[in-house]
């Protein structure tokens, strides 16, 4: 009689549909998992909108105001005659990078203050605290727009606005996993052994408080699209003829009766970026609420 193979009962674990990783992304609705797909094509779409746009950003390649569709041109002409399908895509690219650096920034930023803070507790933690809440109870859009028109309308001066007054939450955050984290078994265990301060902040705690950190940048990709685009339409984005949605939208609005396509079409645009980042936030926080 043959005997099976000790590694035939534990092959069927090692393809790839029964990995943890793939069961929960089969687990998340349909939706998620549309909405997860689209930020990944948006994000790409981002990166390579000077290779996918017809034309640049200042080129005025047809007449004043053609329809969707008119001549050639698939969202119509602005006032000038400016191609606005390809000025979308780089107002896309702009808007989206931004986002996501100031998302990033802020993560970095603010981790690693909640994350001193939690870990060393005492008047270090005191400290960093009382500035975090002095950042959080400023009023973050007023504090904002203040800091543009001190510096000046430009796209990077928004950036450091933004930056600013974004990172106060994930300190937050942060350094309320650390301090959860401090007082587990397996820390105790660490300091026993030997671990030194960077060791505990950096192995130990720091992990734990990623997953926590990841869901709330996620979700706050769609505020912080909506919160740079509200600046750009305010004019303290970059200044003309640069390709930003929000100034876009602003600029045409004079032409909603007439040419209804040259401020809605930007519009739109904020709302489906916004609309997948949201949801992207959601499906994020899904799965990594499996794990």
């Amino acid at each position: 009689m043959a005997v099976a193979e000790p590694f035939a009962v534990t092959l069927p674990k090692l393809r790839g549909r029964n990995r943890p990783q793939f069961e929960m992304l089969r687990r998340l609705g349909w939706l998620n998992r549309a909405a997860l797909v689209g930020f990944v094509l948006v994000t790409l779409v981002a990166i390579f909108a000077k290779v996918l746009a017809p034309h640049s950003a200042s080129a005025t390649p047809g007449e004043p105001f053609l329809s969707p569709g008119h001549g050639g041109f698939v969202l119509g002409t602005d006032d000038i005659g400016r191609d606005i399908f390809s000025r979308v895509l780089l107002g896309v690219q702009s808007t989206w990078l931004a986002a996501l650096v100031v998302i990033g920034s802020g993560v970095l930023f603010g981790g690693l203050v909640g994350l001193v803070a939690g870990a060393t507790g005492g008047w270090v933690d005191t400290v960093l605290m009382r500035v975090t809440d002095t950042f959080l109870a400023l009023p973050g859009p007023v504090l904002a727009i203040t800091i543009v028109a001190a510096l000046g309308p430009s796209l990077w001066h928004t950036l450091i606005a933004v930056m600013v007054v974004w990172w106060p939450l994930y300190a937050r955050i942060v350094r309320g996993e650390v301090r959860a984290l401090a007082t587990r078994p397996h820390m105790d265990a660490a300091r026993l052994a030997g671990a030194g301060r960077f060791r505990l902040m950096f192995r130990h705690l720091m992990p734990g408080a990623v997953p926590s950190t990841l869901v709330a940048a996620s979700l706050d990709v769609s505020a912080l699209l909506i919160t740079l685009s509200s600046l750009s339409f305010l004019g303290l984005g970059a200044p003309a003829p640069a390709p930003e949605l929000g100034a876009m939208s602003a600029r045409g609005i004079n032409y909603l009766i007439e040419h209804w396509f040259v401020p809605v079409i930007p519009a739109l645009a904020i709302f489906v970026i916004a609309a997948i980042a949201n949801l992207a936030g959601d499906a994020a926080r899904d799965l990594i609420g499996d794990r």
